[in-house]
């Protein structure tokens, strides 16, 4: 409790899909601590659904990419003013910012300044973007909670505060049935490959990476006259955002909403965006192509600015190549179509690619995240006691 015997107080900052969903699932944690404690604060749907009071929705700001932003800077810039606003009229016991590395950022900075703590979850990919911002994200936290082992060398070089929690998707990749009784359940014929198509979860990889996922399928249609394709539909982005979309293709899509998991462990490869959903399917071992692109402007700045070879996840943490990367204009149609064709026909190929998951996901280790970021925040809440 506080000194005035009420219970805590948390402000949460998600700036997006895969962000929310971890501060909901610390959140659910941190109620083990104090059943009454209040969160507030920036995400979505799925803290919502835990308790937390949701004053700004991220929904509209979800976005990535220099283009992109400046697209929507009206309203990331109004989200970080009330975010600003919120922490001033609240004065919360501890921010939680979670991802979402720029805007988190100036929240962070502007809380250090008017004395609040400060717990960022899920460090900003320093080690490939700028290395030389550990000592700004130093300044402006109290604790950084990094989700891969490496991360805490750059930290500790530096003096920063920091703990590794391990990785979320670790605990909350399980599937709600096993492979037989989804298949079963998603209509899908036994001896017909079946492949997965995750065109992302913000609105701006729908609109550049769906059509050419699509043009893939079909492409994949004339080789494999039996395949099915399945795609699970993130939470974030609505009916109406994908249905136009497949009323210009004449192959079959079987859109499934709240189940990821159960649809990823049915597929025999999958065609993915880059992110968080990589490393998802990782721990499910289903051999993927990982396919981006950005704005043109985006993708020169980056190759400028970033430290690290490769984009997806499965391959930083390998430390090596395990999963093709096909990024801006390598990721056509047909070289998509073509990657899944040689996973679906190379049975060596497909094995090697499942080994070197294995050992990506034995890298991720037991997991907890979420339980030791909550562990983590109690411990600050009550320092002072």
């Amino acid at each position: 409790m506080t000194e005035s015997n009420q219970p805590y107080k948390v402000v949460f900052s998600a700036g997006e899909a895969s962000g929310e969903q971890h501060a909901a699932s610390m959140f659910d944690e941190l109620k083990r601590h104090q059943h009454d404690i209040r969160g507030l604060g920036m995400g979505g749907e799925h803290m919502r659904r835990v308790g937390i009071d949701v004053i700004i929705d991220s929904a509209s700001i979800a976005v990535i990419g220099v283009v992109e932003v400046i697209k929507h800077y009206p309203e990331i810039r109004r989200a970080l003013k009330r975010m600003k606003r919120l922490l001033q009229d609240e004065r919360p016991d501890l921010l939680v910012c979670v991802d979402y590395k720029e805007f988190n950022l100036k929240l962070a900075q502007f809380a250090k300044k008017t004395g609040l703590k400060v717990l960022f979850y899920v460090s900003p990919q320093v080690w490939a973007w700028r290395p030389g911002r550990v000592v700004t994200y130093g300044k402006a936290i109290d604790m950084m909670a990094v989700i891969f082992p490496f991360e805490t060398t750059f930290y500790e070089a530096e003096n920063v505060p920091v703990s590794y929690v391990g990785h979320p998707s670790v605990d909350k990749v399980k599937p709600l049935q096993s492979k037989a009784e989804d298949r079963q359940k998603f209509g899908l014929q036994k001896n017909a490959p079946v492949v997965g198509i995750l065109p992302g979860s913000r609105l701006n990889e729908i609109k550049r990476m769906l059509p050419v996922m699509l043009q893939a399928a079909h492409i994949l249609s004339g080789q494999h006259p039996h395949i099915q394709f399945l795609l699970p539909q993130a939470e974030s982005i609505a009916d109406d955002l994908i249905a136009p979309y497949f009323e210009h293709t004449l192959v079959k899509v079987n859109v499934i909403k709240q189940q990821p998991y159960d649809v990823i462990q049915c597929c025999d490869a999958v065609m993915t965006t880059s992110g968080t959903a990589t490393l998802e399917i990782s721990l499910l071992t289903v051999p993927m192509v990982i396919v981006y692109k950005l704005s043109e402007l985006t993708y020169r700045l980056g190759r400028l600015l970033v430290n690290t070879p490769f984009i997806g996840l499965p391959n930083i943490i390998a430390g090596k190549a395990v999963v093709k990367e096909l990024i801006q204009h390598q990721a056509s149609a047909e070289n998509i179509a073509a990657e899944i064709n040689q996973l679906l026909t190379d049975k060596v190929y497909h094995q090697t690619q499942l080994t070197e998951l294995q050992a990506v996901k034995q890298k991720l280790g037991q997991g907890g995240g979420c339980r030791n970021t909550a562990l983590l925040a109690w411990q600050m809440l009550t320092a002072a006691e």
